[in-house]
């Protein structure tokens, strides 16, 4: 992994973190693609990609890896759990408390070095779930 301070913060970075940081959607390298295509009209999916795959590997972002879907990016790399669409993918924060205790029985019952987990909930949003009673 990479560490911050030795990380090289390029205008391309810079503007890619700024956006970020500014939705909670988790988008996408697609969707950061179009994003920044406003501020930025000559960028490139791979750069937007290549970037944004830097800033995870450096601990700047989060690189969510979320029930088989493409990869979506968070902007914040606190502790916090994930809901996750069944439906239609959507990933959204959900504010609760994070469990250390959880961490601490991972360790008793493996040899691993644990350092930090994710918790992932699953279920519909709620157009998703309008729709599947509008069907029903």
């Amino acid at each position: 992994m990479l560490e911050n301070h030795k990380l090289r913060m390029t205008k391309q970075r810079q503007v890619i973190l700024e956006e970020l940081r500014k939705v909670k959607t988790h988008p996408t390298a697609d969707d950061m693609y179009q994003m920044l295509r406003k501020k930025m009209p000559k960028i490139s999916l791979g750069t937007v990609y290549r970037n944004l795959e830097i800033l995870s590997e450096a601990n700047i972002i989060q690189k969510l890896d979320v029930g088989g879907t493409q990869k979506r990016f968070d902007g914040d790399t606190s502790i916090h759990s994930h809901v996750r669409c069944v439906d239609c993918g959507r990933v959204g924060d959900i504010d609760i408390k994070p469990n250390y205790n959880i961490e601490a029985e991972a360790r008793k019952v493996t040899d691993f070095e644990i350092y930090r987990h994710r918790l992932e909930f699953t279920g519909l949003c709620p157009e998703c779930h309008e729709k599947n009673i509008a069907v029903a």
